[in-house]
């Protein structure tokens, strides 16, 4: 992997992730960086979301209605996402058995090296409504 420099805006998003419960988008993430970096350009966010991601520093969590959301919490957990609003909470780590991960591996002949549930569905706030 090419050394990445060190970068005020890239330490900057990665704090707004590590911080944020939300798992914001990259939209997101510009709208709230933005004031602070009056230079900050879409580009610049997703360059930096990228490299963020393959250095394993933060994770993609998934697309959530046509945007991709990111997680600043690396460590194993799952996801819950609401179909209708969106929004996107953390969960204890969920796996669907060793079991059946290591004959699914034999079965189509792959090397599991992750594994991440998500849960879909809808959140507290749109069942009631």
């Amino acid at each position: 992997m090419a050394i990445v420099r060190q970068s005020k805006k890239r330490d900057a998003m990665l704090s707004l992730l590590q911080g944020s419960r939300d798992h914001p988008s990259a939209d997101g993430i510009y709208r709230q960086l933005k004031p602070d970096y009056p230079d900050l350009s879409l580009a610049t966010v997703y360059r930096n979301l990228n490299q963020l991601n393959a250095q394993g520093l933060i994770r993609r969590v998934g697309t959530v209605n046509g945007q991709e959301r990111y997680d600043g919490r690396t460590c194993p957990h799952s996801h819950f996402i609401c179909n209708r609003c969106g929004c996107v909470v953390d969960l204890p780590p969920m796996s669907p058995g060793q079991d059946r991960v290591e004959q699914l591996s034999v079965q189509y002949d792959f090397t599991v090296q992750d594994c991440e549930v998500i849960v879909r569905g809808l959140c507290a706030d749109c069942k009631e409504s």
